[in-house]
């Protein structure tokens, strides 16, 4: 900011505040000392207003709110390119030196103590209750918005308390798809393989691979659903089925893991128009001690360990 600018700002903001100031006492001046009847002329509905001062702690609280707006601007940054003299901050205080600063002072504190549970096997730290409950407030903190304060999930985002892992559910997989996120894709086929097509390869993969019903009613060929299947989809799903971890392909043969629901209806819209799906990146966010201690909290929803002590 140039020096014109920063000394007209100080300026008006000074001098609003001197005004403020001189209003204050100068509508003081011929005020009655105590109370009285005297009323100031108008009447609303009958109700008049009698022409008494202000009580004198109001008074005093208008005066203390102008001298914390003083000694406000003595400390931090508002008139112009006066940085405030806050002690502790290079180049005068900002919101986001606090920010670094007050998470600076976390790190040295709680920084060893992740670092001590990061050396340890994650299967490890899973089994440690301390570092399980600094795993719940992670998992809280960062991952409760899509999969659920319970880790049960919902549409399109997956249930982290079972065992169907798109991507694997190792600890190092996990500990991966934390770091790194992870991008899927299911392309739509909807204008390769037709309408027809679409219904025929629902159907197979609702009966034949998962095992269940198809609806009353439902006209499909199942053969010819099979032919497109194997012509289409075994490159990521697999020759059964079963998918594969390496490309965040789905097990079509445990329904129960299917995050965009089950149903032939949802089946088809799954295969007529793809899905997409994105896991963030957390490493940017976290650091990888941290991810370390929530992948193992992670880990430790579908593996229930035996208790340990710390």
């Amino acid at each position: 900011m140039s020096n014109f600018w920063s000394g007209y700002i100080a300026l008006l903001t000074l001098g609003s505040i001197v005004a403020l100031f001189w209003l204050i006492f100068a509508t003081r001046k011929g005020e009655p000392a105590g109370m009285t009847d005297k009323t100031m002329g108008h009447s609303f509905d009958g109700i008049e207003e009698y022409d008494n001062p202000l009580p004198r702690w109001w008074f005093l609280l208008f005066i203390g709110t102008l001298f914390f707006g003083i000694i406000y601007l003595i400390l931090y940054p508002g008139l112009g390119n006066w940085k405030g003299v806050l002690p502790g901050y290079e180049g005068g205080w900002t919101q986001d030196k606090q920010w670094q600063r007050e998470m600076d002072a976390a790190e040295q504190k709680y920084g060893p103590i992740f670092a001590k549970y990061s050396a340890m096997s994650i299967e490890q730290v899973a089994q440690n209750d301390e570092a399980m409950k600094m795993g719940a407030r992670l998992f809280a903190n960062y991952c409760t918005i899509c999969h659920g304060s319970d880790a049960k999930g919902a549409m399109g985002f997956p249930n982290l308390t079972d065992s169907h892992w798109r991507w694997g559910g190792e600890p190092a997989a996990i500990k991966t798809t934390i770091l790194n996120g992870r991008i899927a894709a299911m392309p739509g086929w909807g204008q390769v393989i037709g309408e027809e097509g679409v219904k025929n390869v629902a159907a197979y993969v609702r009966q034949d691979l998962a095992g269940l019903k198809l609806p009353e009613g439902t006209v499909a060929d199942v053969e010819a659903g099979k032919a497109i299947f194997a012509q289409n989809c075994v490159a990521c799903h697999g020759q059964k089925g079963e998918g594969m971890a390496m490309m965040g392909a789905p097990n079509l043969t445990a329904p129960s893991g299917w995050i965009y629901g089950s149903g032939l209806a949802q089946l088809q819209q799954t295969i007529r128009h793809g899905r997409n799906g994105q896991m963030p990146a957390q490493e940017q966010y976290l650091g990888k001690d941290k991810v370390h201690v929530l992948a193992a909290y992670v880990y430790s929803l579908s593996h229930k360990a035996e208790p340990a002590s710390n």
